[in-house]
Protein backbone atom coordinates (compact mmCIF):
# COMPACT_ATOMS: atom_id res chain seq x y z
CA UNK A 1 0.00 0.00 0.00
CA UNK A 2 2.83 2.38 0.77
CA UNK A 3 4.30 1.64 -2.50
CA UNK A 4 0.79 2.72 -4.50
CA UNK A 5 1.11 5.65 -2.88
CA UNK A 6 4.62 6.84 -3.24
CA UNK A 7 3.57 5.90 -7.19
CA UNK A 8 0.89 8.31 -6.51
CA UNK A 9 2.99 10.57 -5.24
CA UNK A 10 5.73 10.39 -8.37
CA UNK A 11 2.57 10.81 -10.94
CA UNK A 12 1.27 14.39 -9.49
CA UNK A 13 4.91 15.04 -9.32
CA UNK A 14 5.60 14.59 -12.81
CA UNK A 15 2.11 15.64 -13.90
CA UNK A 16 1.53 18.76 -12.45
CA UNK A 17 5.27 20.22 -10.99
CA UNK A 18 7.36 21.75 -14.26
CA UNK A 19 10.68 19.47 -14.78
CA UNK A 20 13.29 22.22 -14.28
CA UNK A 21 13.11 22.85 -10.64
CA UNK A 22 14.75 21.08 -8.18
CA UNK A 23 13.09 19.93 -5.05
CA UNK A 24 13.43 21.70 -1.70
CA UNK A 25 13.52 18.78 0.46
CA UNK A 26 16.16 17.04 1.95
CA UNK A 27 16.15 14.11 -0.19
CA UNK A 28 15.05 13.44 -3.63
CA UNK A 29 12.31 10.78 -4.16
CA UNK A 30 13.34 8.15 -6.45
CA UNK A 31 10.44 7.75 -8.97
CA UNK A 32 9.93 3.81 -10.43
CA UNK A 33 7.66 3.09 -13.95
CA UNK A 34 5.77 0.04 -12.69
CA UNK A 35 2.36 -0.49 -13.63
CA UNK A 36 -0.03 -0.06 -11.40
CA UNK A 37 -3.69 -0.99 -10.52
CA UNK A 38 -6.01 1.94 -10.07
CA UNK A 39 -8.81 -0.70 -8.80
CA UNK A 40 -6.63 -1.71 -6.39
CA UNK A 41 -5.40 1.68 -5.23
CA UNK A 42 -8.80 3.06 -4.90
CA UNK A 43 -9.48 0.32 -2.72
CA UNK A 44 -6.85 1.17 -0.59
CA UNK A 45 -7.57 4.93 -0.72
CA UNK A 46 -10.91 3.77 0.69
CA UNK A 47 -9.98 1.44 2.97
CA UNK A 48 -8.16 4.16 4.95
CA UNK A 49 -11.04 6.54 4.21
CA UNK A 50 -12.90 3.98 6.28
CA UNK A 51 -10.42 2.84 8.94
CA UNK A 52 -11.62 5.23 12.34
CA UNK A 53 -9.96 2.99 14.88
CA UNK A 54 -6.94 5.37 14.95
CA UNK A 55 -9.54 8.58 15.19
CA UNK A 56 -10.88 9.12 18.98
CA UNK A 57 -14.29 9.37 19.57
CA UNK A 58 -15.82 12.52 20.19
CA UNK A 59 -18.37 13.30 22.87
CA UNK A 60 -21.99 14.65 21.74
CA UNK A 61 -22.43 17.83 23.35
CA UNK A 62 -25.68 19.31 23.93
CA UNK A 63 -25.40 22.45 23.74
CA UNK A 64 -28.72 23.51 23.46
CA UNK A 65 -29.71 21.75 26.21
CA UNK A 66 -30.90 24.02 29.33
CA UNK A 67 -30.25 21.05 31.52
CA UNK A 68 -26.76 19.65 32.12
CA UNK A 69 -25.15 18.09 34.88
CA UNK A 70 -22.25 20.80 35.64
CA UNK A 71 -24.07 23.40 33.77
CA UNK A 72 -21.08 24.11 31.04
CA UNK A 73 -23.07 23.94 28.36
CA UNK A 74 -25.12 25.95 28.87
CA UNK A 75 -22.79 28.29 30.02
CA UNK A 76 -20.93 27.94 26.45
CA UNK A 77 -23.99 28.68 24.83
CA UNK A 78 -24.68 31.38 26.47
CA UNK A 79 -21.42 32.99 25.79
CA UNK A 80 -21.42 32.30 22.27
CA UNK A 81 -25.20 34.82 21.21
CA UNK A 82 -25.04 37.54 19.38
CA UNK A 83 -27.79 40.25 18.93
CA UNK A 84 -28.91 39.80 15.45
CA UNK A 85 -30.04 42.36 14.45
CA UNK A 86 -28.89 44.48 17.04
CA UNK A 87 -31.21 47.09 19.05
CA UNK A 88 -29.91 50.58 20.83
CA UNK A 89 -33.11 51.80 23.38
CA UNK A 90 -34.13 54.17 25.94
CA UNK A 91 -34.09 53.43 29.83
CA UNK A 92 -37.37 51.83 29.80
CA UNK A 93 -36.16 49.03 27.07
CA UNK A 94 -35.11 46.21 28.78
CA UNK A 95 -31.80 44.92 28.10
CA UNK A 96 -30.00 41.90 26.58
CA UNK A 97 -29.35 39.43 23.92
CA UNK A 98 -31.58 40.39 21.15
CA UNK A 99 -33.23 38.29 18.16
CA UNK A 100 -35.77 39.18 15.94
CA UNK A 101 -38.27 37.82 18.16
CA UNK A 102 -37.08 39.18 21.62
CA UNK A 103 -36.60 43.11 20.83
CA UNK A 104 -34.08 43.84 23.78
CA UNK A 105 -31.56 46.75 23.30
CA UNK A 106 -27.99 45.23 23.46
CA UNK A 107 -25.84 45.84 26.43
CA UNK A 108 -22.41 44.25 25.03
CA UNK A 109 -21.87 46.45 22.35
CA UNK A 110 -18.03 46.91 21.28
CA UNK A 111 -17.00 49.71 18.92
CA UNK A 112 -15.08 48.04 15.51
CA UNK A 113 -13.40 51.22 14.53
CA UNK A 114 -11.64 52.41 18.40
CA UNK A 115 -12.17 48.21 19.98
CA UNK A 116 -13.58 50.39 22.60
CA UNK A 117 -16.70 48.62 24.58
CA UNK A 118 -19.91 50.92 24.36
CA UNK A 119 -20.73 52.99 27.19
CA UNK A 120 -24.15 52.97 28.36
CA UNK A 121 -25.83 55.97 30.81
CA UNK A 122 -29.28 55.22 31.62
CA UNK A 123 -31.38 58.89 31.86
CA UNK A 124 -29.13 60.62 30.26
CA UNK A 125 -28.31 62.27 27.19
CA UNK A 126 -25.66 63.67 25.15
CA UNK A 127 -25.06 67.61 24.46
CA UNK A 128 -25.02 69.23 21.01
CA UNK A 129 -21.60 70.11 22.33
CA UNK A 130 -20.19 66.94 22.59
CA UNK A 131 -17.08 66.30 20.42
CA UNK A 132 -14.89 63.34 19.13
CA UNK A 133 -11.34 64.68 21.07
CA UNK A 134 -13.86 65.25 24.11
CA UNK A 135 -14.91 61.38 23.87
CA UNK A 136 -10.87 60.32 23.07
CA UNK A 137 -10.40 61.69 26.22
CA UNK A 138 -12.60 60.64 28.53
CA UNK A 139 -13.80 57.23 27.71
CA UNK A 140 -15.05 55.44 29.88
CA UNK A 141 -14.84 57.60 33.34
CA UNK A 142 -18.31 58.84 33.79
CA UNK A 143 -16.94 61.36 36.37
CA UNK A 144 -15.23 63.30 33.21
CA UNK A 145 -17.76 62.55 31.36
CA UNK A 146 -21.08 63.80 33.05
CA UNK A 147 -20.01 67.41 31.83
CA UNK A 148 -21.26 66.46 28.26
CA UNK A 149 -24.64 64.85 29.66
CA UNK A 150 -27.71 65.91 30.60
CA UNK A 151 -30.33 64.23 32.80
CA UNK A 152 -33.57 63.31 30.75
CA UNK A 153 -35.92 60.64 31.77
CA UNK A 154 -36.45 58.09 29.48
CA UNK A 155 -33.19 58.45 27.55
CA UNK A 156 -30.15 56.24 27.11
CA UNK A 157 -26.91 58.00 26.21
CA UNK A 158 -24.36 55.28 23.96
CA UNK A 159 -20.65 56.19 23.66
CA UNK A 160 -17.57 54.25 22.64
CA UNK A 161 -14.08 56.47 22.67
CA UNK A 162 -14.92 57.55 18.65
CA UNK A 163 -19.05 58.01 18.33
CA UNK A 164 -21.74 58.77 20.49
CA UNK A 165 -25.77 58.66 20.41
CA UNK A 166 -28.66 59.23 22.61
CA UNK A 167 -31.57 56.85 21.89
CA UNK A 168 -35.51 56.62 23.53
CA UNK A 169 -37.44 54.29 21.63
CA UNK A 170 -36.33 50.57 20.72
CA UNK A 171 -34.86 50.64 17.37
CA UNK A 172 -32.54 48.81 15.01
CA UNK A 173 -29.04 50.05 15.05
CA UNK A 174 -28.88 50.92 11.32
CA UNK A 175 -26.69 53.92 11.11
CA UNK A 176 -23.48 53.45 9.17
CA UNK A 177 -21.55 56.23 11.31
CA UNK A 178 -21.30 53.63 13.86
CA UNK A 179 -19.33 50.58 13.94
CA UNK A 180 -20.89 48.87 17.07
CA UNK A 181 -21.70 44.82 16.61
CA UNK A 182 -22.69 42.94 19.41
CA UNK A 183 -19.82 41.57 21.69
CA UNK A 184 -21.23 38.10 22.85
CA UNK A 185 -23.48 37.56 25.32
Amino acid sequence: MADDIDDLLDEVETKYCTRGKSTTGSHKRITTNKPRNRAKLDDDIDDILKDDDDIPQLKHLDIGSKTSADGEANQRSQSSRKCFPVYLGGSSCALGSASSVNKRACDKLRCTSCDFRVSQFDNFEWLTSTDYLFLRNNVPDFDKLKSKLKARKGMRAYCCQCCWRSVQDLGELKDPKLKWVCGKH
